[in-house]
């Protein structure tokens, strides 16, 4: 059994005159990423590996969820292939992951997620927004052959609020 968490990245900030990588979060999205982190910090355990987008939004929202989770940071990684927006370069590198994990949490970007979980998960979503987070579990030993996973749970700051 593998289970892949997605979170898109908290709300970020237009305001500055900087590359959309640099682009930092907004105040809302750092409350609302420690509201997802800490609404799903109960149920966090057993996360075996954590990787993020390198864009500053991805990575800031990543450290806040994660010190709410209480993840040792030893297995979080960043990789550019998560710095994707159609979901084609998520899927492969979800699809190359560490057998030897079971529960994996990536953070990341629209509409990237947005497609993964309507892709692979059997809730429909209009938009993962942002700060939002979707669990999905599938019934497979190899993340290669993951595939018509199911949606185990969805998170959205709006109903936390």
């Amino acid at each position: 059994m593998k289970t892949l968490i997605l979170v898109r990245h908290g709300k970020s900030s237009w305001e500055y005159e900087v590359s959309d990588k640099d682009r930092p979060l907004k105040q809302r999205g750092i409350n609302d990423a420690h509201l997802v982190g800490r609404h799903y910090s109960s149920q966090a355990e057993d996360i075996d590996a954590a990787f993020s987008s390198p864009a500053c939004r991805a990575l800031h929202t990543s450290m806040i969820v994660l010190r709410e989770l209480k993840y040792d940071l030893s297995d979080f990684r960043v990789t550019e292939d998560l710095y994707d927006f159609s979901g084609s370069g998520v899927a492969e590198f979800v699809r190359e992951l560490d057998d030897r994990w079971q529960k994996v949490i990536i953070f990341g970007h629209n509409y990237a997620f947005t497609n993964i979980a309507n892709q692979w998960g059997d809730q429909a979503i209009d938009n993962v927004p942002t700060a939002g987070l979707v669990e999905l579990v599938f019934n497979s030993d190899r993340w290669a052959d993951i595939q018509n996973g199911s949606t185990k749970q969805v998170l959205f700051p709006k109903q936390l609020r």
